[in-house]
């Protein structure tokens, strides 16, 4: 069974790589907010396209009890396949963003 420690180290991983990638067009930055206090780990976009001010929320990801919950995933592909290939258990993700209706509990 993985750690606490273990999980949080892989998620800051994840997201600091999606933070090195560049967005195809405009000046936009994508920027990691790791806060191991509260175990919550963010990545965000800001800048310009097109005369345009780009900012918000990709990633929410919470740490509880050696589990990982995505509160928010706008990535393209998805978190979890990522989580999934660094060796997070599949029963310590937990998609928070959908309902239980969705997930068939």
């Amino acid at each position: 069974m993985e750690t606490t420690a273990s999980v949080r180290e892989t998620v800051k991983d994840v997201i600091r790589q999606y933070a090195a990638l560049r967005p195809s067009h405009g000046e936009i930055r994508l920027e990691s907010v790791l806060d191991e206090t509260h175990d919550r780990y963010a990545l965000v976009q800001v800048g310009w396209d097109r005369g345009r001010r780009v900012r918000g929320l990709l990633l929410y990801i919470v740490v509880v009890d050696d589990k990982v919950y995505i509160e928010y995933d706008g990535m393209e592909r998805g978190i979890m396949e990522d989580l999934l290939r660094r060796g997070v258990a599949e029963n310590a993700i937990v998609s928070a963003y959908l309902s239980e209706v969705a997930v068939g509990k």
